[in-house]
């Protein structure tokens, strides 16, 4: 396994999306390791701050095929999967395929859509296929979800459920810029242009290469029980109405191992996983008599109350 690919692939496209997105470097980090493991991306925040953006940065940074969706209360599940229409001409039905079949799908504000229609997602999102009429279609690899949601309390939005939710590998907020990254973002405002100026960065073969190798990143079962007490440490609780469901519990592990990759190593360490869990877990856990602003201050509580082994390498 050679680990410098692993660094190269995630600065460049950080250095990349750098150039249109100012100061979110941390953010940019996550969206690459939710893509490295396969996993899909929830951008929650206010209307305004750069979600749109950022992710149709990093859509052309890795030069894959992407596809922009505006959810709308009037979409509907067929807008997305595609249809089968009856053609005149060759007298049989033939599939038309939808936005879905594509490598990076930008479904921006995905919460101003009916529950129906949210709900065509969840077969793309696990298993990478979709099923009209009783037909199977495999979707293109790599296959990706970056979605967009303005917070449940604006006005024209619909709750993600929790089988929605648990198919995002992170759920992430970007949140105001700094006093001086703003100045630079005013500067930036100046070309218009920019995003469309913007050149991929990396190649097939880099991404298949990343994707495809960093289950050899090594992990102690000393950190793999880590994980473990995290995610029991949930389903115990009481200040949890919902734990952490087994499929979260992959997520944190592939996610670490990756962290650890683009970090330069080629093993996982519990500051790997403590700096993933955060992401992973929040919107995965329903909390007892508390507001959602509360999710990620509970998390580092409880990494806080967690014994962090002390591995030796």
């Amino acid at each position: 396994m050679d680990i410098k690919k692993y660094v190269e692939f995630n600065k460049k496209i950080i250095d990349n999306i750098s150039k249109i997105i100012v100061g979110k470097k941390d953010t940019a980090e996550l969206i690459i390791v939710s893509f490295i493991c396969g996993g899909h991306v929830l951008i929650e925040d206010i209307p305004g701050v750069g979600k749109t953006v950022m992710v149709k940065a990093f859509a052309k940074s890795i030069g894959n095929k992407f596809t922009r969706i505006q959810f709308t209360p009037d979409l509907l599940p067929s807008d997305l999967t595609g249809i089968n229409f009856y053609n005149q001409k060759t007298l049989d039905f033939e599939f038309r395929k939808g936005p879905l079949f594509s490598n990076i799908i930008v479904a921006d504000e995905i919460n101003r859509a009916t529950p129906r229609t949210q709900s065509s997602l969840l077969e793309a999102m696990e298993e990478k296929q979709i099923t009209v009429d009783k037909e199977t279609h495999k979707l293109d690899e790599p296959f990706m979800v970056l979605a967009t949601q303005n917070p449940i309390e604006s006005y024209g939005t619909y709750p993600l459920p929790e089988a929605q939710l648990d198919r995002f590998l992170m759920r992430i907020n970007m949140g105001y810029p700094s006093y001086e990254d703003e100045i630079e973002v005013l500067k930036r405002s100046d070309n218009p242009n920019i995003l469309n100026e913007l050149e991929t960065v990396v190649t097939a073969e880099e991404i298949n290469y990343v994707k495809n190798n960093y289950n050899q990143v090594r992990i102690s079962e000393d950190v793999m029980k880590y994980i473990l007490n995290i995610i029991s440490a949930t389903r115990n609780s009481e200040k949890f109405q919902l734990g952490i469901s087994p499929r979260g519990t992959i997520a944190l592990y592939k996610a670490s191992k990756v962290y650890a990759a683009v970090s330069g190593r080629d093993f996982a360490i519990p500051e790997d996983v403590k700096k993933m869990a955060p992401f992973i877990l929040n919107h995965r856990i329903k909390l007892r008599g508390m507001n959602n602003g509360d999710y990620y201050k509970i998390i580092y509580q409880l990494l806080e109350s967690i014994p962090v082994p002390v591995e030796e390498i």
